[in-house]
């Protein structure tokens, strides 16, 4: 049986054109500590076109953690995070919950490069909310709360804590 994280692939497209437009917010982040590195912004663009139905769901199966990778290419966490973002964005095409993944640590990189600006990563947040499409909105809804269900990234693992878990439950509380 797959995952309640996966959602269809109908609905993966869908989330991925959002998570991609969450994830590209913050990539000037990532791009100031790393010029020279392409795979975060190159994730986003697969991500785009995975979303558009240019690019097949295997294919980008093989590829979603080339631009995860990037974060070593990256020092501050706020670089990193922003590269994470990119990362989880890439990986929608595998499981739609990566979604949640690319707009928790979009919000993150948000809240971290501003460190002297209150309420960054909130204003980062109520942006994804008001750029989700009312497809988008119900294809998330179809996901687990975080931390119900084991099989994917809304179980125990690197979303389940801090202001990463924070996020993600500010997001499925507004959906």
């Amino acid at each position: 049986m797959a995952s309640p994280q996966a959602l269809s692939e109908a609905d993966r497209r869908l989330v991925a054109l959002w998570a991609a437009d969450c994830a590209e917010r913050v990539l000037a982040v990532f791009e100031a500590e790393a010029p020279t590195d392409d795979r975060a912004r190159d994730g986003i663009a697969r991500a785009r076109a995975f979303g558009r139905g240019e690019l097949g769901a295997a294919e980008e199966i093989r590829r979603r953690f080339v631009a995860g990778r990037a974060a070593r290419s990256a020092t501050s966490p706020a670089a990193v995070a922003a590269a994470r973002s990119a990362g989880q964005a890439s990986g929608v095409a595998h499981m739609g919950a990566h979604a949640l993944g690319a707009a928790a640590y979009a919000a993150k990189a948000a809240g971290l490069a501003a460190p002297g600006r209150a309420g960054a990563r909130e204003a980062e947040v109520r942006w994804q909310l008001e750029h989700m499409t009312a497809d988008v909105r119900a294809a998330l809804r179809r996901l687990p709360s975080l931390g119900e269900d084991s099989s994917g990234p809304l179980g125990s693992g690197l979303l389940a804590s801090g202001v990463l878990a924070t996020t993600i439950r500010d997001i499925q509380a507004e959906l």
